[in-house]
């Protein structure tokens, strides 16, 4: 089998095409998870019909993170479909919470959604929702760290870098705000309620419209008188 990565689109459509009109067993389908190009890989995640064991898990979340972008999505859709359509799949998938936080992280945010909405199922292994949030909160804290190094001569991209994985892990943190210690989710919010990027301050006035604790109302108000709508608006939605 050709384990290598075809170097033009064009030969990745023929072969998907080739693909798409052939018949694959289960184990032939694993196969390609853990040895195909990127078609094959690709084709594997959408088809695979379920996870039957660990290991048939296993080679459906190492294409999460660590390939191919299209890979990573075909895998990110599929395991979020299999996690809805068969709960028992969770004990499978649940013993992965590094790799989830990774991805949840991706440059492609429709991954970054996807592994979101995954997480939002498997929040309730408690195991699973430590460790995972535990990743998270380095993220943040690595976020902050690089944009405090940042200069107004940096460049853009490298700022934006920073805050696009701020505005995922808060909507990660949405999800764990039970869970969560009280006084760093303060610290967390205060920050980002004064990010200028306004994605950001939307985020976490998202967040902050779920608590009720007083000592978050100066953030609440600062946020709901904020210049922009939608950051405001955020304080209207429905829980």
């Amino acid at each position: 089998m050709n384990t290598g990565f075809y170097k033009d689109l064009d030969t990745n459509f023929e072969t998907a095409c080739e693909l798409i009109g052939e018949k694959y067993s289960h184990n032939e389908l694993i196969e390609f998870l853990k040895t195909g190009n990127i078609p094959q890989r690709q084709m594997a995640a959408l088809r695979l019909d379920g996870v039957f064991s660990q290991e048939d898990a296993e080679s459906l979340i190492n294409n999460l993170t660590g390939c191919d972008g299209k890979i990573r999505e075909a895998a990110a859709l599929r395991i979020l479909q299999l996690l809805k359509e068969n709960p028992d799949s969770r004990k499978f998938f649940k013993v992965y919470p590094e790799i989830f936080s990774d991805a949840s992280i991706d440059i492609n945010a429709n991954i970054c959604r996807l592994v979101t909405d995954s997480v939002s199922i498997l929040k309730s292994e408690q195991v699973f929702a430590q460790i995972y949030l535990d990743k998270i909160l380095g993220f943040i804290d690595d976020a902050f760290c690089e944009l405090d190094k940042f200069i107004y001569k940096d460049k853009k991209y490298l700022i934006n870098k920073q805050l696009f994985k701020l505005y995922w892990c808060l909507e990660d943190i949405k999800l764990f705000i039970d869970i969560i210690d009280k006084e760093i989710l303060f610290g967390i919010l205060a920050r980002t309620s004064d990010i200028n990027e306004y994605t950001v301050r939307e985020k976490a006035a998202n967040i902050l419209h779920k608590i009720e604790d007083k000592k978050f109302m100066p953030l609440k108000e600062k946020l709901m008188s904020d210049e922009n709508y939608y950051v405001r608006e955020a304080f209207n939605k429905n829980h």
